[in-house]
């Protein structure tokens, strides 16, 4: 490993490998590792790219998270021999993305989008159910709670349902959210 020490560079984001499912465990470890040996500084930040997800479970709605990339961390450092022995020697990180000896950067726009998307996620949870036409569902939440029906459209931008129910024995359309009906 050769990079240069006289100049120092700029703080860049990389992807760092780890094993799925222990993104934060490792992110706290490669911050603990980074501090304790004396490189706190040249690493700025570390992200888990998640997004919030909705999900109807017996009735209930819940929110919970969903990783856009199982298995990997952004961070924010300063690469020189000392951070990349640091990234390397962390438990749960198996290494850098791109090449191993000297790890390609990512841009600050790409890093920016990928935070627009968690803050987007944030605000307004996705649905972790897609739904397609045909599906049987029952309705778990309004007026028509308990009504079973058929899906006839979905409007995935809207994130809303047109559903066929039977009402006093007529096929009735009602436009309901992806959250009040659930999949039989």
């Amino acid at each position: 490993m050769a990079f240069s020490s006289e100049s120092p560079m700029a703080k860049q984001w990389y992807i760092v490998h780890t094993y799925s499912g222990h993104e934060a465990k490792a992110m706290r470890a490669l911050l603990e590792r980074a501090k304790s040996m004396g490189h706190g500084d040249d690493f700025d930040e570390v992200l888990i790219p998640e997004e919030t997800v909705v999900e109807m479970i017996k009735g209930q709605k819940r929110t919970s998270k969903r990783k856009y990339f199982p298995g990997y961390i952004l961070v924010r450092m300063e690469l020189n021999d000392e951070t990349w022995h640091i990234v390397r020697g962390t438990p749960k990180i198996t290494g850098f993305v791109g090449g191993d000896k000297k790890p390609p950067p990512i841009s600050d726009e790409e890093v920016a989008r990928m935070t627009q998307q968690i803050k987007e996620g944030a605000t307004k949870p996705k649905p972790k159910i897609m739904f397609e036409e045909g599906e049987n569902v029952r309705v778990v939440d309004g007026p028509f709670v308990n009504f079973s029906g058929f899906i006839d459209e979905v409007m995935q931008e809207k994130e809303k349902l047109r559903v066929m129910v039977q009402v006093f024995g007529r096929a009735t359309p009602v436009v309901l959210d992806y959250t009040n009906v659930e999949k039989t």
